[in-house]
């Protein structure tokens, strides 16, 4: 069994990969024997993760933000020039902030689409040769949001995963003649920064308390119970799956 998730040799991009799953993925890709880049907004950032994960040849520094066109361009470029190719793609660098429909600005709604759509499209769309070449994968990163409804404060990043949802379901039909699969992964309460930035908001751990109680397992998952899904899409051995939406979300979807 250990070998169907044996990536020796293997070619990783990651987006935002210094904090939370895309971390959490970076980390196992890593100790499964792949060369592994590291995406973050700063260069502070990206190294400093590097030198947390133990640096060495197989963590390749990329970064950039991603939602800014120039930085994209530069950033995918040098990243698959210093990985010499590309085997796998996760899409993983998003956002979520909690803005309610009267509050919304054109501002805020744009620069949601810009990270949570938008980086990740023309990011695939920059790799495709590559993946073409190696007839590789990718994985975007969605969310239960994008699967059913959520708070009421989510309804933009709800509104760009359900896009990235169905993104993902159009882009397996258009890349399956070039030997390139595209799955989502829909996570729900993981523990991440953004998780831990809401609760701190929220006060009293109130949002861990309401996670406890609205999904069916009682509790918060880990960014390590998330990764499982995505080294699953990556694994060669799932070759015959594309198009394909699996959640990790302790039940959420099933009981709400």
């Amino acid at each position: 069994m250990t070998a169907m998730f044996d990536f020796t040799g293997r070619r990783v991009l990651i987006t935002g990969s210094t904090l939370g799953i895309g971390r959490a993925a970076a980390e196992a890709f890593l100790s499964l024997g792949a060369t592994v880049a590291v995406n973050g907004r700063t260069t502070d950032s990206v190294h400093r993760t590097i030198a947390e994960m133990g640096g060495g040849p197989r963590l390749i520094a990329a970064p950039g933000d991603l939602s800014v066109s120039e930085q994209r361009r530069s950033t995918v470029s040098r990243a698959l020039a210093d990985l010499g190719g590309l085997d796998v793609l996760v899409n993983n660098a998003g956002r979520g902030d909690d803005c309610l429909v009267d509050d919304l600005t054109e501002e805020y709604w744009q620069r949601m689409v810009d990270l949570n759509l938008k980086a990740g499209f023309f990011t695939s769309q920059a790799c495709v040769p590559e993946l073409r070449r190696s007839r590789g994968n990718i994985i975007h990163v969605s969310s239960i949001l994008g699967l059913t409804a959520g708070p009421p404060g989510s309804v933009v990043y709800a509104t760009t995963k359900g896009a990235v949802t169905q993104m993902t379901r159009m882009m397996a039909l258009a890349l399956a003649p070039d030997g390139i699969r595209v799955n989502a992964f829909c996570p729900g309460w993981i523990d991440t920064p953004m998780i831990q930035r809401d609760n701190a908001a929220a006060g009293g751990d109130a949002l861990y308390k309401y996670i406890a109680r609205v999904a069916p397992v009682g509790r918060v998952g880990t960014p390590q119970e998330a990764v499982g899904a995505i080294l699953y899409f990556a694994a060669s051995v799932n070759s015959y799956t594309t198009g394909a939406i699996l959640s990790a979300d302790g039940g959420l979807a099933a009981g709400h």
